[in-house]
């Protein structure tokens, strides 16, 4: 129930509209180097099928859809899936969206193509969001979760990645506000370590690069082969150009 509690707080964090708000702080920028890390992509499915398919579901995404990231069958049966599913079924939680809607008044939303759906002009992709949203978080006694977020200020969701992180606190000061005289405003410099987690800073930075990069993996399966397929179809479209100018010119070189 625990668990479950958390990850609803997951699925209103993700679904909020204020992601998209055009205040707050400026996004980090996902490594993308990491969508065609085979190694990462696999540490990311890792981390998304124990952090987020509790609740959450890839309803559009099977299992054996992750051979294409370098997983065997035997491999995604005995470390990515708990339950009695095949490795050809969907990647669906347990949890009824009825009993849901029930006990919450709100279903989980699936995270499929959750990395397409959250970027804004002028501030980067969803994956550039997602990456800062899950490193930006710190503790904050006055929300009832204990947890605020620095891009996405009174979070509902508390930080379900702390074990990993650790504790922090967030280091604001007051200065005069530039556009209106007399008036001040927090201004943050930064985070604090409260406590360690069982990884170090950098390690839960490219931990949580590996996870968004399965997100936006997931999100778009095909991507790279489409980019690389663009990119062939590009070529022989110029070559072709200068074939068929060169034709007419021939074509027409008696006429006058």
């Amino acid at each position: 129930m625990k668990k479950l509690i958390v990850s609803l707080f997951a699925a209103l964090a993700f679904s909020a509209p204020v992601f998209a708000s055009g205040e707050g702080p400026s996004w980090d920028t996902f490594p993308k180097e990491r969508l065609t890390d085979m190694a990462a992509l696999q540490n990311g499915a890792k981390l998304f099928v124990n952090y987020c398919l509790n609740c959450h579901s890839a309803s559009y995404m099977r299992y054996n859809r992750l051979h294409d990231i370098g997983l065997t069958d035997a491999q995604i049966k005995n470390n990515l899936i708990f339950t009695g599913v095949k490795v050809g079924e969907l990647m669906k939680n347990s949890l009824d969206p009825k009993d849901a809607k029930e006990w919450f008044g709100a279903v989980p939303p699936d995270l499929t193509l959750v990395a397409r759906s959250r970027s804004e002009p002028g501030k980067g992709s969803g994956a550039d969001y997602i990456y800062t949203y899950l490193r930006s978080y710190y503790r904050d006694e006055t929300r009832p979760t204990g947890w605020n977020n620095l891009a996405f200020p009174n979070v509902g969701m508390p930080n379900v990645l702390w074990q990993l992180q650790g504790p922090q606190r967030a280091v604001f000061v007051e200065q005069e506000n530039p556009h209106e005289e007399g008036k001040k405003e927090h201004v943050f410099k930064g985070f604090e370590a409260i406590a360690p987690g069982t990884m170090t800073q950098a390690e839960f930075n490219d931990n949580v690069a590996d996870l968004v990069a399965f997100l936006q993996w997931m999100s778009e399966p095909v991507q790279g082969q489409r980019v690389r397929i663009g990119v062939w179809v590009l070529l022989f479209l110029a070559v072709f150009t200068v074939i068929a100018w060169r034709l007419n010119a021939a074509f027409w070189k008696d006429v006058k």
